[in-house]
């Protein structure tokens, strides 16, 4: 593997372990020449899932993009990366074993809102808000009693 720092073809690795439930290998590797340190991640290769956008327009499926949309929803909130990571996996799995290969844009954001509801209500509402387009007070004080509403039946 070489090196992303030095371009040096001589890295070791440190440790190797298995992530999404053994579907993909991490391996902490480390240069030999700068001696810097960085993670590769083997998996395998899949079918594309395809997402069809609202304007019907089409393009692969992009975990690392829903992801940095997670990431900016949960930003200085109390979730650790591994947690969004799980979900984001949970969320790909789930698409990836439907049998159809596209998949809308609608059906992977309500999956991010059903992840991100069990994570964080602070989260869930900023993704919903940019993700619904609320276009005033009234729509997000809807989506707030929607919550409030949802919350209290769990509890029950």
């Amino acid at each position: 593997m070489r090196c992303p720092f030095c371009g040096n073809v001589d890295t070791k690795v440190l440790d190797s372990r298995q992530v999404e439930e053994g579907t993909a290998v991490r391996r902490r590797r480390e240069c030999d020449r700068c001696l810097r340190r960085f993670t590769t991640f083997e998996k395998f290769e899949d079918s594309p899932l395809i997402v069809v956008k609202k304007e019907g327009r089409r393009e692969e499926f992009s975990r690392s993009k829903m992801m940095a949309g997670m990431l900016r929803a949960c930003e200085k909130r109390p979730i650790s990366s591994e947690e969004i990571e799980e979900a984001a996996y949970a969320i790909e799995k789930r698409l990836r074993n439907r049998l159809e290969r596209e998949v809308s844009s609608s059906e992977v954001g309500e999956a991010v809102l059903e992840q991100l509801f069990d994570l964080d209500e602070v989260a869930y509402i900023r993704f919903a808000s940019v993700y619904r387009q609320f276009g005033d007070i009234q729509r997000f004080m809807e989506e707030l009693q929607g919550l409030i509403e949802k919350r209290g039946s769990m509890k029950e």
